[in-house]
């Protein structure tokens, strides 16, 4: 399992991916409501490590809006290999600067990130499903296209570890 710094969307938009992931659960598609005892939140994560510290983490993000009300325009749905599938946002430049300086801030503090979450390297996203079916995969991006454009504002954010039952509010 692995720990993130999620960056949670505005009631509407929260309330339609909700609504997207019960449309994916009643075509037989897994979503992210029913794991983990569905503590999952709708939510675009910044950073991910295999564990973190939120006392270190809060310390080297001092100073730094992490719920910056950065306003999303998520166009398109997207898979990753596994049979993931997500929702996501236009990368704007204020959306990929702040992702920059979250990172840039975690990395002078000596805080080991997973690779893929990099800048240059991350794609943004909002995960649906860790494990669409095959069979079912064309079905589940049309659900998703249905809802798309889907407009959010930044929110929230927290530093979260469902495994080890940690969530840790951001400011």
């Amino acid at each position: 399992m692995v720990a993130a710094l999620e960056l949670y969307l505005d009631t509407d938009a929260t309330r339609r991916i909700r609504v997207l992931w019960d449309a994916l659960e009643s075509e037989g598609v897994q979503s992210m409501r029913s794991l983990l005892e569905q503590r999952h939140r709708p939510h675009v994560s910044l950073a991910v490590a295999p564990r973190f510290d939120p006392e270190r983490v809060a310390v080297a993000l001092a100073g730094l809006t992490v719920a910056a009300p950065l306003r999303l325009t998520f166009e398109h749905a997207g898979q990753f290999v596994g049979r993931v599938l997500w929702l996501g946002p236009a990368p704007t430049a204020e959306l990929l600067e702040h992702h920059r300086q979250v990172h840039a801030r975690l990395a002078a503090a000596g805080i080991t990130l997973v690779e893929h979450y990099q800048p240059g390297r991350w794609v943004p996203h909002c995960t649906l499903s860790m494990r669409v079916p095959n069979v079912l995969m064309a079905a589940a991006v049309r659900r998703c296209l249905e809802v798309l454009p889907l407009e959010a504002t930044v929110v929230a954010a927290a530093l979260t570890d469902h495994a080890r039952g940690i969530s840790h509010p951001l400011p």
